[in-house]
């Protein structure tokens, strides 16, 4: 066990994460954290809402050069106050020097950072909290077969979502949550937009206080498309204005890539077994119709 150990602790991050687990193939969470940590560095604490993430660490290891605590989904910001406040202490004490602190990063699915843990991440933001919050949003309760979350997009098929029409509600727009707290930072990314994803992350490396990085997480197994086809389902995700990519400072909104010419949503939706319904046995053109305007309604504003 020893030897393994040694031998993985030396292996740069890229085949550190996903080492010894049983990660789906294709997992667009894993894509985008690879690159984060890529960027992000060894030098912090990730604290670990129950979810798909949970399967990286496998007691007593992690893939991370880091630390690692695991929570259960509604209490991690509460364990990153814990772990801020007792590295606060011992720096205060000169305990440890500044070379010895370490970033505190919050890992959640969609269901805690929509849902279950939503009002203790309200309060951590309240008390302007340092910590990176990221969210690896697969749209669902993927780590328990994929039910519908407070980010389950408008006619999706989920395994609690089974009528005709998919879910009849509409994801929740967590990036305007976070804003209306006014943090000091707030992105959206996703794995198959590396430049972006990578300036976001330098970006947050040089701030403090509450930050969220929101990434997009196209999941085979939840969303129903071959697990080789997850780059090209997040391009989609971007190209169709679906999922915008923009951040946060100083009270402004800013989009960071944007088309001129958006493709119809429907090239998103139908490489996805969760939306077949609106294409098979036939097309629900007022669906598809009702997605494309609110689609076309947002980036409207955007450019008034």
């Amino acid at each position: 066990m020893s030897t393994v150990y040694e031998r993985m602790k030396n292996l740069p991050s890229a085949h550190l994460l996903g080492a010894g687990t049983a990660m789906c193939a294709g997992c667009g969470g894993l894509e985008a954290l690879h690159q984060i940590y890529d960027v992000l560095g060894t030098r912090n604490v990730f604290v670990n809402a129950a979810g798909c993430m949970t399967l990286l660490s496998i007691y007593p290891f992690t893939p991370f050069q880091g630390s690692w605590l695991y929570t259960s989904m509604a209490s991690a910001p509460a364990g990153a106050q814990g772990i801020r406040d007792a590295l606060d202490i011992l720096l205060q004490q000169g305990r440890i020097g500044p070379e010895e602190d370490l970033e505190t990063v919050v890992l959640t699915g969609d269901g805690a950072a929509y849902g279950m843990g939503l009002s203790a991440t309200s309060a951590a933001i309240e008390r302007n909290l340092d910590f990176i919050y990221l969210c690896y949003d697969n749209e669902g309760y993927g780590n328990t077969g994929q039910q519908y979350s407070g980010a389950t997009p408008h006619a999706a098929k989920t395994a609690t979502s089974r009528g005709p029409g998919g879910y009849a509600g509409d994801k929740k727009d967590l990036f305007s949550i976070w804003a209306a707290h006014r943090p000091a930072y707030v992105a959206t990314v996703i794995g198959a937009e590396p430049l972006d994803l990578a300036r976001k992350i330098e970006k947050v490396k040089q701030l403090e206080g509450p930050r969220l990085i929101l990434a997009l997480a196209p999941c085979p197994t939840g969303w129903g498309f071959d697990p080789s086809q997850t780059v090209e389902i997040g391009r989609l995700a971007v190209r169709t204005g679906i999922w915008p990519l923009k951040e946060y400072r100083d009270g402004k909104v800013v989009h960071t890539k944007a088309f001129p010419e958006r493709q119809p949503v429907e090239d998103y939706l139908k490489r996805q077994g969760r939306f077949s319904h609106l294409f098979s046995p036939r097309r629900d053109e007022q669906a598809l119709a009702e997605i494309q305007a609110r689609v076309d309604a947002y980036w409207q504003a955007v450019t008034d």
